[in-house]
């Protein structure tokens, strides 16, 4: 990718509730520390004047204000999951700042769920102010291309039974909701030198890596740093997960910036 640096953005390292979690009391929610807040699990690209968002969940908004993103040049889903895809009508201010549709990726199984969740979107005769956006196609057989000169791969992993797709750009890559990968798919991420995983516990979960599963994947891929994120409430304080990693291993947080 030549001399201009990727900058990755944690928008969100929270899972599907966010931490805290409404009306709960646990020492977790209650945390005075910054880092315990988790919006739902996103992050953004920046490079070369263009960003790009993995994931806007129903926090997108509060992350694009926090941010203080200007420019948005495209929206890549990983799944169809509320938490991953709640916030897509906020594409709105967008469409009207920069005077011209959202770009979104998606695979096949993620835009029916759109054209369902958001059928006002993709209507004919489309009511004043809908958000405009332009479908684009993907799928795990290739990477593609997003903006001017990022290329994403695609990779799939296992969600339970659903298939989510995590993405690789360059040296990093990007995985969220995975409990399995196929060896296939493993040979995409091998080489990785910055790897974001999802941990949701230390418990073991149907549909998510525990902490164990993630540190033995991690392992296994021996990328240079590796990041957890997807976070729920019942693993522990940011401080006190931080104390059971290897020195490789570390704790997204909202508002971390990664520079690969």
């Amino acid at each position: 990718m030549g001399m201009t640096k990727l900058k990755v953005t944690v928008l969100g390292s929270g899972t599907s509730q966010g931490v805290p979690v409404i009306a709960c009391e646990c020492d977790i929610c209650q945390s005075k520390d910054s880092k315990d807040k988790r919006l739902r699990s996103s992050v953004m690209l920046s490079y070369r004047g263009e960003n790009f968002v993995i994931d806007s969940g129903p926090d997108f908004r509060q992350q694009m204000l926090r941010e203080n993103v200007k420019t948005l040049s495209g929206i890549i889903f990983t799944h169809e999951h509320k938490d991953h895809v709640a916030g897509l009508d906020d594409v709105r201010a967008f469409n009207y700042v920069e005077k011209r549709d959202m770009e979104i990726y998606c695979n096949e199984q993620v835009e029916k769920a759109l054209r369902n969740e958001f059928h006002y979107i993709f209507q004919e005769f489309q009511y004043p102010g809908v958000p405009k956006v332009n479908l684009n196609r993907i799928s795990k057989k290739e990477s593609f291309k997003v903006g001017q000169n990022l290329t994403l791969l695609p990779i799939e992993v296992m969600h339970y039974k659903l298939p989510v797709l995590g993405f690789r750009v360059g040296d990093f890559t990007y995985i969220t909701d995975a409990k399995t990968i196929s060896n296939k798919e493993k040979e995409k991420i091998k080489g990785s030198k910055i790897l974001i995983l999802n941990a949701l516990r230390i418990a073991e979960h149907i549909s998510h890596f525990n902490l164990k599963e993630a540190l033995e994947f991690i392992d296994e891929i021996k990328p240079q740093k590796a990041y957890l994120t997807h976070i729920s409430h019942l693993f522990a304080k940011h401080s006190d997960i931080e104390k059971m990693l290897p020195e490789n291993v570390f704790v997204a947080y909202d508002g971390l910036v990664i520079d690969v």
